[in-house]
């Protein structure tokens, strides 16, 4: 073990801390990832705006940008993703043997194993086959995943969630409505790729989506002027008594699935997260957790219910989390 261990450290897999064990003979050296194994981008295409972000091995985020995008066309995406990566990776010194992949936060539901059926701002990536599309394009390997299931893979471990629980469901507040599970340890994405579907609910319930768009519509109808949801923070002084309605119904709407999640999975945490500025995910969170549970009487023990420290950048992160999940899962 030593000696595997010391070669590891060579190849910059592992690095040494600091903390010696003190013991009989020679001294216990405790070991850690290092971030200099690889590195993996993620990239997101938001309505309005795209994000891309640059990890080490590590999970330490190294770079992150954002800029105005508008085009449905995914090879645009493709085009600007590649000179972006470009410009990121000269000014961080990343080297080009290291470069594990990117991953792709896909603002859509599975259609079948290599489709997904794309909100409709991005219809053009509804035709296209995933990853070939980008990985022929970009020339490297590419990942793809739903965006609420990548937010809530990110928010789980940002908050350091993994090493007290080993199980979480996160509520996704983005352009629509989603949600995504981890139990032990692991993303459950469903017999078709689609668990954690949750928006699709709400429209049996009588009352409008407690979705981004809602959000937005509900600010334009009081005389903001938003283009998308990359604009909501400029009027979070401006219009609060709007927020704080909108916070208050958009709570109470997503605590009944709250609720139903942990009936039916028994999570040791609650994630609110989404593309929705930070402020307004922790009143959502705050607001359910001084709520009384609608369906009766709590379990004696119920989930610590959080709210996302990451906003929209937990889409991207996490997207740049699965070239490295990939290096690092334990196949049969």
């Amino acid at each position: 073990m030593t000696r595997l261990a010391r070669e590891l450290v060579i190849l910059g897999c592992l690095e040494e801390l600091d903390d010696h064990i003190a013991g009989r003979g020679r001294p216990s050296v405790p070991l850690t990832l290092s971030g200099r194994a690889g590195y993996s981008a993620g990239a997101m295409a938001h309505p309005g705006w795209i994000e891309l972000v640059l990890l080490d091995f590590s999970g330490k985020v190294l770079a992150r940008h954002a800029e105005p995008f508008t085009s449905p066309r995914p090879k645009d995406f493709a085009e600007l993703v590649s000179l972006r990566l470009r410009e990121l990776s000269s000014s961080t010194e990343i080297m080009r043997l290291k470069f594990l992949g990117l991953g792709i936060a896909i603002p859509g539901n599975a259609a079948d194993a290599s489709s997904y059926w794309t909100v409709e701002w991005l219809e053009g990536w509804r035709n296209i086959r995933y990853p070939d599309f980008f990985e022929d394009y970009l020339n490297f390997p590419v990942w793809v995943e739903n965006e609420s299931t990548l937010a809530g893979l990110a928010d789980f471990y940002d908050h350091g969630l993994m090493l007290s629980c080993s199980s979480a469901i996160s509520i996704f507040i983005g352009h629509g409505v989603g949600g995504s599970i981890i139990y032990r340890h692991n993303v459950i994405s469903g017999e078709y790729g689609n668990a954690g579907d949750i928006g699709r609910l709400f429209p049996a319930m009588n009352e409008p989506r407690p979705s981004g768009i809602d959000l937005v519509r509900d600010l334009n109808a009081a005389g903001a002027n938003l283009q998308s949801l990359f604009d909501v923070s400029k009027y979070v002084d401006s219009h609060a008594d709007i927020i704080a309605n909108w916070t208050a119904r958009a709570s109470k709407q997503l605590l009944t699935l709250v609720e139903s999640g942990a009936a039916w999975i028994d999570p040791g945490a609650i994630v609110v997260t989404g593309s929705i500025p930070v402020m307004i995910l922790d009143a959502i969170a705050q607001e359910m957790r001084q709520s009384q549970w609608i369906f009766g009487a709590a379990p004696k023990r119920t989930p610590a219910i959080y709210a996302s420290r990451l906003g929209s950048w937990a889409m991207p992160i996490g997207a740049a989390m699965l070239p490295i999940h990939n290096v690092m899962a334990i196949r049969d």
